[in-house]
């Protein structure tokens, strides 16, 4: 599984005109699944993303979770596009919707994650904060 991790001030996911989940100040996740992904791999990425000392502590240093701040989780099965060979990216490491879909839900239940709608075309706003933007990957 992979993890593309923004601290934001807010965010919010649109599917058709309505808003689907959106959070303040938190983390919004677009989370990709790969072929060889299982339940254990989406529990370690989701305890990992929940513990990630990425807010500032009274100090001003980077040394708070999330705590009590909210989660946003998109499904994102492009960040396994391979762009190696040409300029249009193939997908082939992108699990199928029957997979991907349980562990993105089971991602998102472990979390508390506000969400996207799972295979839909999406308008997902941010505002990033700092920028902090960290890319998570789980081997499997």
């Amino acid at each position: 599984m992979r993890a593309l991790v923004q601290r934001v001030s807010r965010a919010s996911v649109t599917v058709d005109g309505a808003v689907t989940g959106s959070i303040g100040p938190g983390l919004l996740v677009l989370l990709g699944v790969t072929h060889t992904d299982t339940e254990a791999d989406c529990d370690k990425l989701a305890d990992k993303v929940r513990a990630l000392r990425v807010f500032e502590d009274a100090d001003g240093k980077m040394n708070e979770a999330l705590g009590n701040r909210e989660l946003l989780c998109v499904s994102q099965f492009t960040l396994y596009g391979d762009t190696r060979k040409g300029n249009r990216p193939a997908f082939v490491d992108a699990a199928r919707p029957e997979l991907a879909e349980p562990l993105y839900e089971r991602f998102c239940e472990r979390t508390g994650a506000q969400r996207g709608v799972f295979g839909a075309h999406m308008d997902v706003e941010l505002v990033n904060d700092g920028p902090v933007t960290l890319m998570l990957d789980v081997p499997s």
